[in-house]
C-alpha cells in the first residue's frame, strides 16, 4: 500500500495537485481525519510495512447517513477527488 500511495502522490504534486491523505480508512474519511501530503511525507515509506496512513473499517460508513457525512468532510475541506486503494 506504502508503494502506491507513494506514486499516488509523487504523480500528483508533479503536476500541482495538493494531495490530503485519509486516516485510518473509511472512518477517517466520516470524522474527517485528514493529512496533508508532500514529497517528505512519502520519502522513506516503501521499506514500511503496512500503511501510513493506517485503516480502517466503517460500519457507520455503511449507511446512507455515514456516507453523507463522509461527503460534507470532503466537501468542507475542498477535496474535488478521491483515489481508493484497497479493499
Amino acid at each position: 500500500m506504502n508503494a502506491c500511495i507513494r506514486a499516488v502522490v509523487r504523480k500528483a504534486l508533479y503536476h500541482g495537485i495538493e494531495v490530503v491523505g485519509v486516516r485510518r480508512g473509511f472512518h477517517g474519511l466520516v470524522a474527517g481525519d485528514f493529512m496533508e501530503m508532500k514529497s517528505r511525507t512519502v520519502g522513506d515509506i516503501l521499506q514500511r510495512g503496512g500503511t501510513i496512513l493506517k485503516s480502517a473499517r466503517s460500519d457507520e460508513f455503511k449507511t446512507e447517513e455515514g456516507r453523507a457525512k463522509a461527503l460534507l468532510q470532503l466537501r468542507t475541506c475542498e477535496i474535488d477527488g478521491l483515489v481508493g486503494i484497497g479493499g
